[in-house]
């Protein structure tokens, strides 16, 4: 009994600020102007272009989540190799960055792309200054659940496996990539959700003129002179909601073995 008491503060944490806001989406969804009507939440689900920004989002989501792991993994893996308090120190210079503000991280990249190195905007284009950016947000939210699920590993499982004849590539497939999924699957849950969801990089780094979802949902709202797009923001909320559950139970379908650390093959 006396432990349920520890969760009363959570419960009232998840009322406030997700079942009301919630509440809330699904409300304006379905008002507009004072009157219960769905012609705005039809009307948006039947729109073609929204269905297309919101694909394009999620494979910048994949392309972001793909190369934060490319570019991750190798680095977590040489981490998990080294002695703790170097490995430590190192960990910390990735998350230096992450200590300033989100938005005033991307304002940074804004000049630099635009004022200071732009032939790296004009070689890239919009698209693919907005993914460098988005890559450099996330990358240390890869590298921590990989480095934490590396680290581990019990050396004695590879000791035994060379052991036992198998070299260092036979070694890495068999014993230590089953083993790291956990982390894997975590880092892409910490890298694609918040990258499908993504608003202020595409809006700063395309100045205007590259949209993902996130601008869709921030434009429906900030119409001047038309109320209903009130409705149009949530319906668009709902739906990216909906596809930001389905991806998370996706990525759990794949993280069974998160608690027992993975199984070799």
């Amino acid at each position: 009994m006396k432990r349920k008491v520890f969760a009363y503060p959570y419960i009232v944490w998840m009322i406030l600020f997700i079942v009301i806001p919630m509440l809330f989406i699904i409300y304006y969804a379905v008002n507009v102007g004072g009157d219960f009507r769905l012609d705005k939440f039809w009307a948006t689900l039947s729109d073609g272009n929204k269905w297309t920004v919101l694909w394009h989002s999620v494979v910048m989501a994949f392309k972001t989540t793909a190369i934060c792991l490319l570019l991750g993994y190798p680095i977590a893996y040489i981490l998990s190799n080294m002695k703790r308090s170097v490995a430590g120190f190192i960990s910390v210079l990735f998350f230096v960055p992450m200590w300033m503000n989100f938005v005033l991280r991307t304002y940074a990249w804004q000049a630099i792309l635009e004022y200071f190195i732009p032939e790296i905007k004009t070689m890239l284009g919009l698209e693919g200054s907005v993914l460098m950016v988005l890559v450099y947000d996330f990358l240390p939210f890869m590298i921590m659940p990989l480095y934490n699920t590396l680290s581990k590993i019990d050396k004695s499982l590879l000791e035994a496996s060379r052991d036992l004849g198998a070299n260092g590539t036979t070694t890495f497939m068999r014993v230590v990539l089953p083993l790291s999924i956990p982390g894997i699957v975590s880092g892409i849950t910490m890298v694609f959700i918040p990258a499908i969801t993504a608003f202020t990089v595409p809006a700063l780094i395309g100045n205007g003129m590259y949209h993902l979802y996130g601008n869709e949902i921030e434009l429906a709202f900030k119409t001047p002179n038309a109320p209903g797009d009130y409705a149009v923001g949530s319906t668009l909320s709902i739906i990216l909601l909906i596809s930001v559950l389905v991806s998370t139970l996706i990525m759990n379908h794949f993280d069974k073995d998160q608690q027992t650390g993975g199984q070799m093959w």
